[in-house]
């Protein structure tokens, strides 16, 4: 790092800029965002994005890594290569399109890619090569944030409340943040009791599947094709019977858990494929407002981000599933949806480089706070 002996960082206009990086559990691509952040927790200023998608053969080979294969070593090494020079793309996109140069950039927090997530067995695998990523890019790259809470008994995710809590918290209203990538995770914002926040199970990961299985579609815009769909009420019972939502927080998921052979293990009727679709957005929006009805039933308002919240009839589904509780997306907490979850890493790197923890012990499970993330210097 560039401190030397007991002097504390200081930082300058431009030293306030941190990118972001992420690439969720949906496998289709990487966003890039160019976060400044201020002297207060709340002065945080979005100055660019930028989006490489995932091509077809790359999403192909990720998804091949969440199980057991012939070449899964020298797989995850070569693709993690992959996934850096993306990463490097949007970076590259990012700087170009806000005028703004490599040695500007304090620092990258760059997420990696989930492939394995299993913290009951004391790990969580992000492929990626940070190494790579700070000699592309000239720029620090801080990475592997999950591992060192789930070294001190944690789950390693989610990480975002605690971005959340930083970022979107408010004195007096009671909020939850809701985040809808693959896995839909939740954070719980009250001014009265400390923060909580788990995975509440699947968000889009089960619906893209279906629509790119059975249309060939990346995913189900707006949800148009769920709603052609009705619910097979037995099959989202079955589907209920799940231990993961009975499991209380601190908890987790990934696609090592909800994935096509999970789906695949409940269908053992013939059902038509819209049906199915319009049940599996019930699950995730079921699932959600079961969770946030358990862990905080007077609960006041709900901000959307993620992928999920561009979907207007999950969220149409939300809103009736919680008629009293007022759900907006993140933009009104200045925000763009789409950008909340890259701008956590930026923060996280931001928090590592100046020695801060990154997690809440609360929401993971570790046994305290901890610094996350490792420094790879440019």
């Amino acid at each position: 790092m560039e401190n030397s002996g007991n002097k504390p960082f200081t930082i300058s206009h431009m030293n306030e800029l941190f990118i972001g990086l992420m690439s969720g559990t949906s496998l289709d691509g990487m966003d890039a965002v160019l976060v400044n952040f201020g002297e207060k927790s709340q002065d945080i200023k979005i100055m660019g994005h930028s989006y490489v998608p995932y091509e077809d053969k790359l999403k192909m080979a990720l998804l091949r890594l969440h199980s057991p294969n012939t070449n899964e070593l020298e797989e995850s090494l070569v693709i993690g290569n992959t996934v850096s020079k993306k990463a490097y793309e949007a970076i590259e996109a990012l700087l170009k399109k806000t005028n703004i140069v490599s040695k500007d950039i304090r620092a990258i927090g760059f997420h990696g890619q989930t492939i394995r997530h299993q913290p009951q067995k004391g790990f969580t695998l992000q492929i990626g090569n940070p190494a790579l990523l700070a000699e592309l890019s000239n720029i620090n790259v801080i990475a592997d944030f999950r591992s060192r809470d789930v070294a001190a008994s944690g789950q390693g995710a989610p990480l975002v409340p605690a971005f959340h809590q930083e970022i979107f918290s408010h004195p007096t209203t009671y909020r939850a943040i809701l985040n809808i990538g693959g896995i839909a995770n939740v954070t719980l914002l009250n001014p009265k009791a400390t923060v909580s926040g788990f995975d509440t199970g699947p968000g889009n990961i089960l619906l893209d599947h279906w629509s790119k299985t059975h249309r060939n579609q990346a995913f189900d815009e707006n949800g148009v094709w769920a709603k052609e769909g009705k619910i097979i009420e037995t099959l989202l019972g079955a589907f209920f019977k799940d231990a993961y939502f009975e499991k209380t927080a601190p908890k987790s998921t990934g696609r090592d858990h909800f994935n096509e052979s999970w789906l695949n293990k409940h269908l053992q009727k013939s059902y038509s494929t819209q049906d199915i679709q319009r049940t599996l957005l019930e699950l995730t929006a079921l699932s959600i407002a079961k969770a946030i009805d358990t862990h905080a039933a007077n609960i006041t308002e709900i901000y959307l981000c993620g992928g999920g919240a561009l979907n207007s009839f999950l969220v149409e589904r939300l809103k009736a599933l919680m008629p009293k509780i007022k759900i907006q997306p993140s933009d009104l907490l200045g925000i763009p949806t789409q950008y909340v979850e890259a701008a956590a890493f930026a923060w996280l790197a931001k928090q590592m480089l100046f020695s801060k923890p990154g997690n809440l012990p609360e929401v993971t499970g570790a046994k305290g706070l901890r610094i996350l993330g490792a420094l790879y210097p440019a």
